[in-house]
């Protein structure tokens, strides 16, 4: 099985998934950073073994890409286009480890990257995008070991949770479907081999610092997960888990390829050495339906169900006796899969601001518009400082109420010496209070009603905005910018209670 690493199967994918690294990096410049995006920026100039947010490898692999580009929007998003071009190949390859050929493979990997999280995974800097390249890759590893026999593919395994876990906590329900599915079929024999543990061990050993970490903390993390999941059902982001499984987990013209899939591993005979997949997958998802979870959490579930999807259609067409028919079978599904690059318009930043298409796009997908307004931000910011007297201007701060505010005043306000922006949000309140607190702040985020008890007078100084003149959340609900005089109580005084998880 090893010899066939360099065939011209593999070779097609990786030209494949080179072309999409090289697409990707030429478009991926368009717009802005995402509000998301600057949290990860200010957290990766603040390495540590965990955040309030998320687990650390994220904001890690972040700082590698600020030492590298700095500030430079189209580098910063080079590691997610490159972990979804590693997903295009690793699906392939699942394929044909599952009994695929050329044409299955090419199909799976076609399916699998245009998934919308997997396109709009290589387009943001965000943790779901390794998430997703870590679960295609403990998949990978699970069916290798099933492959070729050899128990040592489970240190690889252990190594994917382990690195799983450090990229996102919701990594656990997978875990948990991947030991159903150990104890669930005949995978179980492994229970006693010292490979298994070993791989146990491994994940336990990459996973720790990040655990020791939540332990110093109190477990931060659990008390901001309960209040965003809180936040979540009130709001009513979690109530559209199901059908988003249809065109947000999942591209919509690959449902069947995945339906597919699970028929393959659970009904039939040549599947059922692959039955360890359809649990991988359905554990996971029956977790995320009872705990309420939003629809895109499950999109690392589908990609192994399109690889074994791909190899059972392989085998319907396979039994057409005329070639034409196989041939044209062949054609058929690619044609069918490819009307789902539909979803690269709303998926990826292609389309202009001042184009027709804008408004619908915008409409679609509300990420884009979170990308525009944050160099403004610091400038308008930098005016009301510039409005003041030198004296004032030595005694005033600035507060930033969330953490797309805070991290875009510790990006761009350097070039404006703008002083460290104070925040109560996430992380940046753990890494708070900032020094003495200031007699007189520059507020973004807030609303006037919010600052008269902490401030002697509150007074309208400017207003957020944006070139593009595009609407977001903080031309929308936060438009206002307030210079607050006289600050009543010390803000290190207050700091324990004013921890805003977002």
């Amino acid at each position: 099985m090893e010899k066939r690493g360099f065939d011209k199967g593999l070779a097609l994918l990786l030209a494949l998934a080179a072309a999409k690294l090289v697409f990707h990096i030429a478009t991926n410049g368009q717009y802005g950073f995402h509000r998301d995006e600057l949290q990860f920026l200010s957290d990766a100039r603040h390495l540590d073994w965990g955040y309030v947010t998320y687990p650390p490898l994220t904001p890690f692999l972040g700082r590698i890409e600020w030492e590298l580009f700095g500030a430079s929007l189209t580098g910063f998003r080079l590691f997610p286009a490159l972990a979804q071009s590693i997903v295009f190949v690793v699906a392939g390859l699942m394929a044909r480890r599952l009994g695929g050929g050329r044409a299955a493979m090419l199909l799976a990997a076609f399916a699998v990257a245009l998934g919308p999280v997997s396109l709009s995974g290589s387009a943001l800097f965000m943790y779901v995008t390794f998430d997703f390249l870590c679960y295609v890759l403990l998949a990978y590893f699970v069916v290798c070991r099933i492959e070729s026999g050899d128990a040592r593919w489970w240190l690889a395994i252990g190594a994917m949770v382990g690195l799983g876990m450090m990229t996102k906590y919701t990594a656990a329900f997978f875990v948990a479907g991947l030991v159903a599915g150990v104890v669930l079929t005949t995978l179980r024999v492994d229970l006693r081999s010292k490979w298994l543990w070993c791989g146990v061990a491994l994940s336990l050993l990459i996973f720790l610092p990040n655990l020791i970490w939540q332990f110093r903390h109190d477990f931060v993390t659990l008390d901001m997960l309960q209040h965003i999941h809180a936040r979540d059902v009130r709001i009513g982001r979690a109530d559209g888990f199901w059908p988003e499984q249809l065109y947000i987990a999942s591209n919509f013209v690959t449902v069947p390829l995945w339906l597919l899939g699970l028929w393959f591993v659970f009904a039939t005979d040549r599947g059922r050495r692959w039955r360890i997949l359809g649990w991988m997958a359905l554990i996971p998802f029956a977790i995320f339906v009872a705990a309420r979870g939003r629809g895109y959490y499950a999109a690392p579930l589908y990609p192994m169900l399109l690889a074994a999807g791909a190899v059972q259609l392989q085998t319907f067409i396979d039994s057409l006796h005329v070639a034409k028919w196989r041939r044209g079978a062949w054609a058929a599904s690619f044609v069918i899969v490819f009307c789902g690059a539909i979803m690269l318009r709303v998926c990826l930043p292609l389309v202009p601001v001042n184009s027709p298409a804008w408004g619908r796009v915008n409409d679609l997908n509300g990420d884009f518009r979170e990308q525009f307004g944050w160099p403004e931000l610091a400038r308008e910011v930098a005016r009301v400082r510039d409005a003041l007297t030198a004296q004032e201007r030595a005694q005033t701060g600035i507060w930033a109420s969330n953490y797309g505010e805070a991290g875009a005043l510790d990006l761009y306000g350097p070039r404006y010496d703008l002083p460290q922006a104070w925040s109560a949000a996430n992380s940046f309140w753990l890494r708070g209070p900032y020094g003495p607190t200031p007699q007189n702040l520059i507020v973004v985020g807030a609303g006037r009603k919010d600052l008269d008890q902490p401030c002697t007078t509150v007074e309208l100084a400017g207003h957020t905005g944006n070139d593009a003149r595009v609407e977001n959340e903080e031309t929308k609900w936060h438009p206002d910018i307030f210079l607050c005089r006289g600050v009543r109580k010390p803000l290190a005084q207050m700091w324990p209670k004013l921890a805003e998880f977002m």
